[in-house]
């Protein structure tokens, strides 16, 4: 029951700090520091990192309290990492194909849904059976595969629909 409940409160974290990071580019005076953790513009890439990093940010602190009670801690923070994002995409152009156009409260519905999927997914592997050392090193570095694939991604954004302001059109930091 404590790792349902530190996972539910992930859920809480990762939504309201996601919800922060929104707006924390332009609050810092578009600092290039807080650029690789925040939105930077309106395109659907920079709204994957709003659930990314706050999953990133409270796993240390999750561990801290769940270390000797699960299975698994970097799979199924890795997981996690991995579907809120997935969830993400896949609702968004799923959803805006059918309707032809985004609509602000469903973006932010799907947010929701998305870090709720993410978490939960968090949880069954957090109370599923241990796996090997070997697949806990290779969670970690597909961990880290993304973190990097954002940071350069921000400076870096290749020229892809993905990667396109919705707003204005244009790439990377305005």
């Amino acid at each position: 029951m404590r790792v349902l409940k530190w996972e539910l409160l992930g859920i809480l974290f990762i939504i309201f700090v996601g919800s922060a990071l929104h707006f924390i580019f332009e609050l810092s005076g578009y600092s290039a520091w807080v650029a690789p953790f925040a939105a930077v513009n309106e395109s659907v890439w920079e709204h994957l990192k709003l659930g990314f990093w706050p999953a990133v940010f409270f796993a240390p602190c999750e561990y801290l309290f769940l270390k000797k009670r699960t299975c698994n801690f970097v799979i199924a923070k890795t997981a996690a990492m991995y579907v809120i994002p997935l969830g993400i995409v896949l609702l968004f152009y799923l959803y805006t194909t059918l309707l032809g156009h985004n609509v602000f409260a469903i973006d932010i519905i799907i947010f929701i849904i998305a870090v709720i999927i993410g978490q939960m997914a968090s949880y069954r592997v957090l109370t599923s059976s241990e796996l090997s050392n070997r697949e806990n090193v290779a969670a970690l570095a597909a961990g880290v595969f993304l973190a990097v694939i954002f940071l350069v991604f921000t400076f870096y954004p290749p020229h892809v629909f993905i990667f396109q302001d919705l707003l204005t059109g244009g790439y990377g930091i305005p």
